[in-house]
């Protein structure tokens, strides 16, 4: 009973009144840089026809931000730990501007080399995940962190916004401008993040010299615990909202607007399901939801490897795999949030998002590649099937060992 009184006061401080406007302000953040981190993906139809790339060229190109906006969070979630949220979402969200005039440029000079090189860098922008993640943490108390990271990871939304918008505003406004639009964006918040948001008052920057935090992190069974988890649930979803233009022109041989619309669409069953991932994993705990997230992936893929007729059939089995995918990326960052140290939690975040961000690499690339040589994707499609029951299996193992692991501690 003391340990329990002496610690509810520092569960919720007074000085946490401003974390409303802090979590929107990461949110705005998050979304506006991934649009920006998915924009050659809506286009990829466009580059392929007009460079004349085959389907595993599309799929490389499509598939590079990926990298390091994967790789990427690695370092910035060390960074994050040790100096704030404020800073990184600042400096990230500029500097991604950079890029997304530099693919503009490649585009104009047609050249795909130059497409692939900053593809590669515009995946900078992609690792502002790992930023938000301790950055909202630190402003919730445990029993609402579900809630917030999952709120937080709503703003994966912003691959909705650009499979839906950057199309139709290179039919609106052309190819440069809709480039030289995103850029201002990003610079414009970036400032209003500078001015506004605030780290919050209980973190406490982590001085540790980064390669030893990555080294203790990788250390702790739960960093890759997660990784895995979050490799099968938010790559899967990383893997869709990017190759789907793709699938949809190839097998419903819709144009590149609609293919983009129906992209959008499934973005947002995804982003939507993500909070409530998280708020369900707040009350029955994120590794049922995760069985449930998985189960129904599993069951979707081979539903897809059918080819449901357009339109209803086709969008619901889409809907529903972006539905399950999303209540599992939310359920991983409550597990996440509940067995990290408090001290690591960026760390152990950046590493869990690379993952997450890989899984979503490779997708692609071995859709391309089954398409090329067999002409449909049933291959690529039962593989998914493959890896969500063994991380089905792996989530059952896992929540039958925590209680006895929590006992022992």
């Amino acid at each position: 009973m003391t340990s329990s009184a002496a610690s509810a006061p520092a569960a919720a401080p007074p000085a946490l009144e401003g974390r409303g406007r802090n979590l929107g302000l990461a949110l705005l953040a998050f979304t506006i840089t991934f649009w920006a981190w998915n924009m050659i993906a809506p286009l990829g139809v466009s580059y392929a026809q007009e460079l004349g790339l085959d389907s595993t060229q599309q799929s490389l190109l499509v598939a590079t931000p990926v990298i390091v906006g994967s790789l990427g969070r690695i370092v910035t979630g060390a960074l994050t730990d040790r100096f704030g949220g404020r800073l990184m979402f600042t400096v990230l969200t500029a500097f991604s501007a950079i890029p997304v005039l530099l693919v503009m440029w490649a585009g104009d000079a047609g050249s795909y080399a130059l497409l692939i090189v900053f593809g590669f860098l515009l995946g900078i922008a992609g690792t502002t995940f790992a930023v938000g993640i301790p950055f909202v943490n630190a402003w919730y108390d445990p029993t609402r962190r579900g809630f917030a990271t999952g709120l937080f990871g709503a703003g994966m939304g912003g691959t909705a916004l650009s499979a839906f918008f950057t199309p139709r505003f290179v039919q609106w406004f052309g190819y440069d401008a809709t480039h030289w639009i995103m850029a201002i964006a990003l610079v414009v918040v970036a400032a209003v993040v500078w001015l506004f948001m605030r780290d919050a008052p209980t973190w406490k920057p982590n001085t540790d010299k980064v390669l030893p935090k990555l080294a203790a992190a990788s250390k702790l069974a739960v960093t890759w615990q997660m990784a895995f988890l979050y490799a099968i649930t938010f790559g899967g979803f990383v893997a869709f909202s990017t190759y789907l233009p793709t699938y949809l022109h190839e097998v419903y041989t819709y144009d590149l607007a609609d293919a983009g619309a129906r992209t959008a669409g499934f973005a947002i069953a995804a982003v939507i399901a993500r909070p409530l991932g998280g708020v369900l994993s707040d009350r029955i705990g994120p590794a049922k939801v995760l069985m449930i997230s998985l189960a129904g992936t599993a069951v979707m893929a081979v539903v897809e490897t059918f080819v449901p007729p357009p339109e209803i059939p086709a969008g619901a089995s889409f809907v529903l795999m972006a539905g399950f995918l999303g209540l599992g990326t939310g359920a991983v960052f409550t597990w996440v949030a509940q067995k990290s140290p408090a001290e690591r939690v960026g760390t152990v975040t950046g590493i869990v998002g690379a993952a997450g961000g890989l899984g979503g690499y490779f997708p692609p690339l071995v859709m391309g590649a089954t398409y090329g040589a067999t002409g449909n994707y049933v291959l690529g499609l039962l593989l998914l099937c493959i890896a969500a029951l063994v991380a089905l299996v792996f989530t059952i193992f896992l929540a039958r060992r925590t209680p006895k692991e929590n006992a022992a501690g």
